[in-house]
């Protein structure tokens, strides 16, 4: 068997199949509610680049469940200052009422981060997140 490093990782666990690290591993796990699944998938998002409410809640493991994610977004505390301006439909646009204020600040935050906007909409062609398979297992802990 190959030698890993015993810092009892989850990877160390999993890859040496240690019973003791996995215990301890999964000892340490708590359970994340719905909505702090959304805020840490939300959280994750780069600058320069958008996601649409539907991609949200399916790596969060809550498929069909766009309206959720605005309502999570809605109600997140405030010092998590999350990027809610990088969620957009499921058709790269912006969800607001066009002549509302939130509307305008959410296209010149994406403005600012070089997100081309055009009326409303980001062509997700080009900006849209794509994660890879490395960052999603890596990166989320649920």
């Amino acid at each position: 068997m190959p030698s890993f490093p015993k810092d009892k990782s989850p990877l160390y666990a999993y890859l040496t199949q240690d019973e003791a690290a996995l215990e301890a591993q999964t000892a340490k796990a708590v359970p994340l509610s719905p909505m702090a699944k959304i805020w840490h998938i939300v959280a994750m998002i780069p600058q320069g680049h958008v996601s649409s409410y539907g991609k949200v809640a399916d790596l969060a493991g809550l498929p069909g469940r766009a309206r959720y994610v605005s309502k999570a977004l809605k109600s997140a505390p405030e010092h998590l200052s999350l990027p809610w301006h990088r969620v957009l439909n499921s058709q790269g646009q912006i969800s607001f009422e066009k002549n509302s204020s939130s509307f305008q600040e959410q296209m010149e935050l994406l403005r600012i981060e070089g997100v081309i906007v055009n009326r409303g909409k980001v062509k997700l062609s080009e900006f849209e997140w794509r994660p890879d398979m490395a960052t999603l297992v890596m990166a989320m802990p649920f």
